[in-house]
């Protein structure tokens, strides 16, 4: 039966409770408005990661229907039952299994033919990465500080997310101290960079129209965008970060939670169902 995000919210037969760290991020709005763009400028700033984008996804012509499959797939984990959540997992490692090829020119530090995988669990380890980097420092940047506990518990649930998405439980950080050093390790190497397919992407990702009910949000999608990336990679992307965009941030924060108000309300009680995996 289809049921509302109110009454997901209540229920206990999904792999995570109403009180769950993930579910608290999950359903701020923050986080996928203003931490997804950081998120996929992350992503695609490893060379192979970016190279499986330009080549398998069609970004350039159905950014948001992709963009959207992949937030359909994340909510139904967090907030759907059991059977759901693994529909969804498989949904997304049926779509990584067909991402696999080889690099056509020299991209950072990995040659021409240099094979790559969807699938690849060091790969599947950095896009796990980026999506905890990125909607922590979201949520704590626009709505409120989080304590070390619950850092240490988010680490624990998205690591559980990442494992019904297909990621080897043994390459997943054991606590937040592995994973902060893990990340901060990947950026401080010659692995994470924009090369010219990562800057495609970022293109299309900073300059493409949000869909028409988003488009107020445009201006603070783009900031949070550029405040979340590390500064390296902001300069790489070629991203203008001056003092006055700082002082804009709390204004893109106040446009996403107040300006979502009223449709996440009424949206709360409308039916959701499984055809939100499709």
């Amino acid at each position: 039966m289809s049921r509302t995000h109110a009454q997901r919210l209540a229920a206990r037969d999904g792999y995570f409770p109403p009180e769950s760290v993930v579910r608290l991020l999950g359903n701020s709005p923050v986080t996928p408005f203003l931490g997804g763009g950081a998120a996929v400028l992350l992503q695609v700033a490893h060379p192979l990661v970016a190279c499986g984008v330009v080549q398998h996804s069609g970004y350039d012509r159905d950014l948001w229907r992709r963009l959207t499959g992949t937030l359909r797939a994340l909510y139904l984990v967090t907030f759907g039952d059991r059977e759901e959540a693994e529909e969804a997992g498989a949904v997304v490692q049926a779509a990584h299994a067909r991402v696999r090829g080889t690099t056509r020119e020299r991209l950072g530090p990995f040659a021409t033919g240099t094979r790559y995988s969807a699938s690849d669990p060091e790969l599947m380890l950095w896009v796990h990465a980026t999506l905890v980097q990125s909607s922590l420092g979201a949520f704590e940047r626009f709505v409120r500080p989080l304590e070390d506990d619950e850092r240490e518990r988010y680490l624990h649930e998205m690591n559980l997310v990442a494992r019904l998405f297909g990621t080897p439980a043994d390459v997943l950080p054991r606590n937040y101290g592995d994973f902060r050093a893990y990340f901060d390790t990947q950026l401080a190497s010659d692995t994470i960079t924009a090369t010219a397919p990562a800057r495609a992407v970022a293109s299309v990702i900073l300059a493409a129209p949000l869909p028409a009910p988003l488009r107020l949000l445009a201006p603070a999608h783009r900031l949070a965008s550029a405040y979340l990336l590390p500064q390296r990679l902001r300069e790489e992307y070629g991203l203008r970060w001056s003092p006055l965009h700082r002082l804009a941030l709390p204004l893109a924060g106040r446009t996403v939670r107040y300006g979502t108000a009223p449709a996440l309300t009424l949206a709360a009680h409308l039916p959701t169902s499984k055809t939100l995996a499709a």
